[in-house]
């Protein structure tokens, strides 16, 4: 938390820089300069040309929230026309995924409605008669009056003393000791600041240069079109801008409509993606108009011909009208479409709030005000935070790539698994040809090349017991999945899995002080030499930021199993800012996952296996659980971890990446004789779904501490002097108002995969994290967070695509929820 004294410039006066110096003023802070490169009355960013469709509802749970606060905020600013918004389908699948969208509104407690086509065109009148075959009815969307909430911000925040400077741009920001110090604009002058907080929209990459940040966001241009009158309108709304109907969205088409006065505006995505060179735009013009500002760029009534031809189909009233006026307006698109928060991660002082859209503004602006004054936001933000990126995700010709991806998709029905078009083959493990070989298909995350399953199993599948026979699936759930996942599941359990693990991050934590920074940093006990120790990483209210494996391999040397560059970035921040204060416990920092590799192996015949290859003894009174220890397998130097994530005795294998290839093959070799499979990241979610184990970053965050996150297991008793030690003080399981919790299905068939509704008695009481088939248990298993009240053997109910799949509540893990098998498979090792 920085003082109230602190000196803020926040660079941009747009809907989201005016916000959260508005945000900064109501939490006491006064001490705050705004800088414009354009004119305060219109600064001629994307906020000056925004449309002001604000539709909620976001498979992401914290953009959702984002949304909702924009619009309780707007409605307080009487700057918000809660008109309602309507999506419609024209198609089946469209329509089924409306379906699914009312089930994430529900879960996170907007009020939406499926309507027939008859109610569509209630809600709507001017649809045409026919070809609509459904829709989704939000009452509280609407349409914001962005640039004028913009003025009234800037009137309420200088009466609190918030200085604004118009027409002045930034060349520089000022640096010293490693944070900053001040904002250099064009004629010299300099703003001292000990925060800088960039809202600079489009042009938010030019400024990131200026301290070395890449911001990752690409401004794309996007038409949009002002009609002329429409004679059925006549009359009906104040002009010029009036609006009744709902706004509406075809995303069949990629279009969407708002009423202004008796005319429309209509925007179009499904032209091809136009990238901006901010450079060319030059200098923001002292007078900016509606007709002139730099987010406006010129309009092609040719490229517009195909949108107007399908609206005046879905509305045949505009037929006798023409476009009056159009536009390119410039908005900034991400890799993965969501925003960019946070602090730089090399050096202090320096914030985002980027590629920001109206819809989100206040939102974002609360989240990063409650960072800048509390530490930490409500929500959680790793969707969002800037350091989410990999250093190969981070290159223009990436982010291009992406970011136009993401422009083609930003109406599609996009599946939780589908897999990136490209870029693809950036980075891949060394057992990467091994595994092409049996057939491997391969997902992409953080631009890694991971499998996940093998077509070499397909022939597995017809040689399963019943019991694990694969049961049909709905089309979406079959999607982007195999029968084959299966096969490597019941491998895994009866004979042994391999799984590749190059991509979970591994990061050197090293030097005189890197105990006791552990220590401070973690909820467990740091590990005893020759230890692994799964632990937690809070944030200073208890929230969970993250979940560590660390493996004393030295007395001041630890290798790190983490999550993200998130935890990478927050390492390397903490390990300089003790480093600084205690030089003679100074801490090391290295990210060793591109060097490394890492394999699973796991399974009854894991120990036959590896005692194959290796001379090194296994037992467990050489290697016990949670023990770590150099072997030689095939001559090769690894790293074995006995550790498991699955529910089978097996390790963890880390070498170098110039081995990893003959460890692979050595292993494949000797385990042909014990039915070894290569297994995929399929099998792998379905099995430690099993188990019990939660994923970050959708199983927990830091919107939930360790006891609602059924992790409290990770928390030492009596471990004091660790970063949310104070917050969690009294906090218990039983005092959690929400827990985690395992569900199956009843009918043992029906699947759900994630942000549905739980209902009991018709009252929605939680929401699915994640779920997948468990193939162990014979039926779907699911993580939920539900009321601690509820206990083994409830019923509930779970709202799939529009339908009600019935649940139980069970034990917590499914699969040998007294850990008798993994306990009977670790006596049957000591040799």
């Amino acid at each position: 938390m920085t003082s109230t004294s602190s000196k803020v410039v926040i660079i941009g006066a747009g809907i989201v820089g005016v916000n959260v110096a508005d945000e900064l003023v109501s939490r006491g802070w006064n001490d705050i300069t705004v800088i414009e490169q354009g004119p305060l009355n219109m600064p001629g960013g994307s906020t000056s040309h925004a449309p002001g469709l604000v539709f909620q509802v976001n498979s992401s749970k914290t953009l959702t929230s984002f949304a909702t606060y924009t619009v309780s905020k707007l409605l307080s600013l009487d700057c918000f026309n809660q008109v309602g918004g309507l999506e419609i389908a024209t198609t089946l699948e469209r329509l089924e995924d409306l379906k699914r969208k009312h089930g994430w509104a529900s879960s996170l407690g907007i009020e939406t409605r499926i309507l027939g086509p008859e109610e569509c065109r209630i809600k709507y009148p001017l649809l045409k008669e026919d070809g609509i075959l459904g829709g989704l009815h939000i009452p509280s969307d609407g349409l914001a009056l962005a640039a004028h909430s913009v003025q009234l911000l800037m009137e309420r925040t200088r009466r609190a003393g918030v200085r604004y400077f118009g027409q002045t741009l930034v060349t520089g920001i000022q640096q010293a000791n490693g944070r900053t110090t001040g904002v250099m604009t064009k004629g010299g002058l300099v703003f001292p600041a000990d925060i800088v907080v960039s809202a600079a929209g489009f042009w938010g990459a030019k400024i990131g240069a200026m301290v070395g940040l890449p911001v990752p966001l690409l401004p794309m241009a996007h038409q949009y079109v002002k009609t002329t009158p429409v004679a059925a309108q006549a009359g009906k709304n104040s002009l010029p801008n009036g609006a009744q109907l709902p706004i509406l969205r075809y995303q069949d088409k990629d279009l969407y409509y708002r009423e202004l006065g008796d005319c429309f505006g209509i925007g179009y995505y499904g032209h091809d993606p136009k990238p901006v060179d901010v450079s060319t735009l030059g200098e923001t013009p002292p007078v900016v108009t509606q007709q002139r500002m730099p987010s406006r760029l010129s309009f092609s009534a040719t490229e517009f011909e195909p949108a107007w031809e399908l609206t005046t189909d879905l509305l045949p009233a505009l037929k006798n009208s023409y476009i009056a006026d159009g536009f390119d307006g410039v908005l900034s698109f991400t890799p993965d479409g969501s925003p960019l928060i946070g602090q730089a991660p090399h050096i202090d002082g320096f914030w985002v709030a980027e590629a920001v859209w109206v819809t989100h503004s206040a939102g974002v602006a609360r989240a990063l005000a409650e960072i800048l004054t509390n530490g930490r936001s409500e929500l959680d933000l790793s969707s969002c935070d800037i350091a989410r990126f990999e250093e190969a995700q981070l290159s223009e010709c990436y982010i291009k790539n992406t970011a136009s991806q993401d422009f083609v998709q930003v109406y599609d029905i996009v599946h939780p698994f589908r897999p990136r078009e490209s870029p693809r083959g950036l980075r891949c493990s060394p057992f990467h040809e091994r595994q092409k070989d049996l057939g491997a298909v391969f997902l992409e995350t953080g631009g890694w090349e991971r499998p996940e399953w093998f077509e070499a199993n397909k022939e597995l599948v017809a040689q399963l017991p019943s019991s694990w026979a694969p049961r049909d699936r709905d089309t979406w759930s079959s999607r982007h999945y195999s029968p084959v996942v299966a096969a490597e599941a019941y491998k895994t359990r009866t004979s042994a899995g391999l799984y590749d693990l190059t991509s979970s991050r591994r990061i050197e934590v090293a030097g005189p002080g890197a105990a006791e920074f552990l220590e401070r940093l973690t909820t467990n006990a740091v590990s005893d030499l020759g230890k692994v120790v799964h632990t937690l990483l809070l944030d200073a209210m208890g929230g969970i930021r993250s979940d560590l494996t660390l493996s004393r391999l030295h007395e001041d040397y630890f290798q790190v199993g983490a999550n993200s560059p998130i935890d990478l970035a927050y390492f390397t921040r903490e390990a300089r800012e003790q480093s600084k204060l205690s030089p003679r416990k100074f801490v090391s920092i290295k990210d060793i996952t591109g060097g490394t590799c890492a394999l699973g192996l796991w399974g009854p015949s894991a120990l036959d296996i590896i005692t194959s290859v290796t001379d090194d003894d296994l037992s467990n009174q050489a290697l016990p659980p949670n023990g770590i220890k150099k072997i030689f397998i095939a001559g090769i130097a690894v790293l074995a971890i006995n550790i498991s994530w699955v529910g089978e005795r097996g390790w963890e294998l880390h070498t170098s990446a110039e081995f990893g290839r003959h460890v692979w093959d050595s292993l494949w070799k000797a385990g042909q004789t014990y039915d070894l499979v290569a297994a995929g990241r399929a099998a792998f979610y379905s099995l430690r779904l099993e188990k019990g184990v939660r994923l970050w970053g959708i199983d927990f965050t830091t919107e939930k501490d360790p006891f609602e996150a059924g992790l409290e297991h990770l928390v030492q008793p009596g471990k004091v002097e660790f970063v949310g030690h104070s917050a969690i003080q009294g906090r218990s399981r039983t005092s959690a108002s929400s827990r985690l919790r395992s569900l199956t299905v009843d009918d043992g068939k029906s699947m759900i995969l994630g942000n549905e509704p739980v209902y009991v008695d018709g009252r929605v009481v939680g929401y699915i994290t994640t779920a997948a088939f468990g193939f162990s248990i014979g039926r779907p298993v699911a993580l939920a967070y539900l009321p601690s009240a509820m206990k083994e053997g409830d019923a509930v109910d779970v709202e799939y695509f529009g339908r009600s799949v019935k649940a139980t509540v069970t034990s917590d893990p499914v699969f040998d929820p007294e850990n008798s098998r993994l306990q009977t498979l670790q006596r049957q090792a000591k040799l």
